[in-house]
């Protein structure tokens, strides 16, 4: 008898899990399909949905929108940017940490805590601070904003591809003659890559997709396009917006392909380690 009751306790416990599994997935999912669907309606008015045609006039648009686009080649300039600057004093930085002993994770979540730090308030004490210095443009306020923001995805990620290096190998390198330099090159650099490649993936990603930070740091003619969508939505609300928001939808998906097959995401989100 408690056999069967476990049995069907356990069926019923799995039948909740596959059911929120279900709700979440359509809720989470289902507003990016609506999305989808109406970048690709008819009417030249944004409609009830469905849309009861379908029609490529809002990409077209989208593409002779000179507003829109200047932001997407801002944004693009940006996130490029702040993605090598960050990939270079993350790597660096990740590196230095993955050789301490003491104070490692306190100095770790220093640099790791602008993901914790509401964007709101980075973005006016950015704008506080870059105020003092009137010489700066507009683009290297931004640069050096999304920079801040991107820095912690690089150390994050390529700490853990350094953390998985089996210590062995490096020191074997050191006992065949090698110096630091070149242990680092040879052995330690080739190991840690993927990391690497997939922490610049991840700042670029959430470089491209910054909204508060941007908000504060961007003027009328420097801006990205984040920051360009906004406006769009205040000044005249069409259907340009869910053409775009398809745009970043499918170069988000590019990114995350980029990803699994560079190191994969499932190694990317845990860890990444190197057996000897």
């Amino acid at each position: 008898m408690k056999n069967v009751i476990k049995r069907f306790a356990d069926g019923t416990l799995a039948l909740y899990v596959v059911a929120v599994t279900l709700v979440t997935t359509v809720f989470l999912f289902l507003p990016v399909f609506i999305t989808i669907l109406m970048a690709f309606d008819a009417r030249d008015y944004l409609g009830p949905f469905p849309p009861p045609g379908f029609s490529l006039q809002w990409f077209y648009r989208l593409w002779h929108n000179d507003y829109l686009l200047k932001g997407l080649y801002t944004s693009i300039q940006v996130a490029a940017s702040a993605t090598v600057l960050a990939t270079c004093v993350g790597t660096l930085a990740a590196l230095a940490l993955s050789r301490m002993n003491r104070s490692r994770d306190l100095i770790a979540s220093i640099f790791l805590s602008p993901l914790v730090m509401p964007g709101v308030v980075m973005g006016f004490a950015m704008l506080m601070f870059f105020s003092a210095f009137q010489l700066m443009s507009p683009f290297t306020r931004l640069a050096a904003g999304h920079l801040i923001i991107a820095i912690p995805y690089a150390i994050r990620l390529t700490l853990i591809g350094l953390m998985g290096i089996n210590e062995s190998l490096r020191e074997a390198a050191l006992g065949l003659g090698a110096n630091e330099r070149q242990a680092f090159f040879t052995v330690t650099l080739p190991l840690a890559k993927n990391s690497i490649a997939a922490g610049a993936i991840f700042a670029f990603a959430f470089s491209m997709d910054d909204l508060a930070i941007s908000l504060f740091l961007s003027d009328y003619k420097t801006y990205t396009l984040p920051v360009a969508l906004v406006g769009l939505m205040r000044a005249s609300f069409d259907l340009t917006i869910a053409a775009t928001a398809v745009v970043l939808v499918a170069l988000t998906l590019v990114l995350l392909f980029t990803l699994d097959r560079v190191i994969g995401l499932e190694r990317a989100i845990g860890q990444d380690i190197h057996k000897a």
